[in-house]
């Protein structure tokens, strides 16, 4: 089944975060998820707690966090309380780690690290004992279950860890030909852990902004590619150049520099190296019948949830004009 989502970049309100959930939960949404970048914007479980609150049946979740800004048995604490909150509509989205740790002058952190963060949170709230940092620890009163797992990546290595770890994979591009290219990985590690690559979901994130004005579409969405060209200039350190496609890396020869204290902001002046052709391939933009066709085209590749960065600007206004006109369409054909 093909869903939709939502994810906040929590500067708003915490009223206004609520009663938009509610909105796209109305709307036909079934997932509202939040960044995790504590030092740039409001921290994300306490918004969580109050969408739990305002909403009945979206799932939740963070979009994503990291092994090292909490430890680990403080995220499980947090994710097993908005549980039981929601009496279990929790899920947890982790990474390597971006914003939150850039914006403090530290980098990513491994893939070791988040396959063994990932385990102890999973297993904390499930209520097992398990030995962490040399002491036999358990949350007793955990009672909702492990929130399934989405993994956030671009490069091969965490992908790979995706498959072997997560429940789902987190996609920040709306690109078909990026997306297959990044699932051949994740089919890797499903197979190395002899999963089933299938039971695998696969999220594509990205901003979106219905209009005949192509010209005022894009720049709406424009920070979005900027945003991702901070992961691929972690990528392109690490890796080959042989080893990532062109169509990922290529846009980035223009890019002079990234500020945290703008980031996913409309109209920063971090987006100035991004194109046009860029912007579309990444995001989606146009009238509704071009959503419509690229929605089709990411569920045609394997793409499960297709999650709206709500953060372009008339956040109201685009949740119900992709519920009435985009949602409403795809599911009558």
């Amino acid at each position: 089944m093909f869903e939709f989502g939502i994810t906040f970049k929590p500067d708003m309100p915490p009223e206004r975060i609520a009663a938009l959930a509610k909105q796209a939960e109305d709307a036909g949404f079934a997932y509202s998820w939040i960044f995790d970048s504590h030092v740039l914007w409001q921290d994300p479980y306490p918004l969580l707690t109050l969408i739990a609150t305002a909403t009945k049946e979206m799932r939740l979740g963070t979009c994503v966090t990291n092994p090292a800004v909490r430890d680990a048995t403080v995220t499980a604490s947090l994710l097993a309380t908005i549980n039981r909150i929601s009496k279990g509509r929790m899920d947890l989205g982790i990474g390597r780690g971006d914003s939150s740790r850039r914006v403090m002058g530290k980098k990513p952190t491994t893939i070791q690290r988040l396959e063994e963060t990932v385990k102890a949170i999973s297993e904390l709230c499930a209520g097992k004992q398990i030995e962490y940092e040399g002491r036999s620890i358990q949350l007793n009163w955990a009672d909702g279950g492990s929130p399934p797992v989405w993994i956030a990546g671009y490069g091969p290595k965490v992908l790979r860890s995706a498959g072997r770890i997560g429940d789902g994979v987190i996609l920040q591009f709306a690109d078909p030909h990026l997306i297959k290219w990044c699932l051949g990985f994740v089919r890797e590690g499903a197979d190395e852990a002899g999963r089933d690559f299938s039971k695998i979901r696969v999220m594509s994130a990205a901003p979106v902004w219905v209009s005949e004005d192509l010209a005022e579409a894009r720049d709406r969405v424009r920070w979005f590619p900027a945003l991702v060209s901070n992961h691929v200039v972690d990528l392109v350190s690490r890796y080959k150049a042989d080893e990532l496609p062109d169509e990922l890396t290529a846009y980035i020869r223009d890019r002079k520099g990234y500020d945290y204290l703008h980031h996913a902001e409309v109209g920063s002046s971090n987006a100035e190296f991004v194109t046009d052709e860029i912007v579309d391939r990444f995001a989606i933009v146009g009238p509704v019948q071009e959503h419509v066709r690229r929605l089709k085209e990411l569920a045609e590749i394997g793409v499960t949830q297709f999650n709206i960065y709500l953060m372009s600007g008339d956040e109201e206004a685009t949740v119900e004009r992709y519920g009435r006109d985009v949602l409403a369409r795809l599911k009558s054909q």
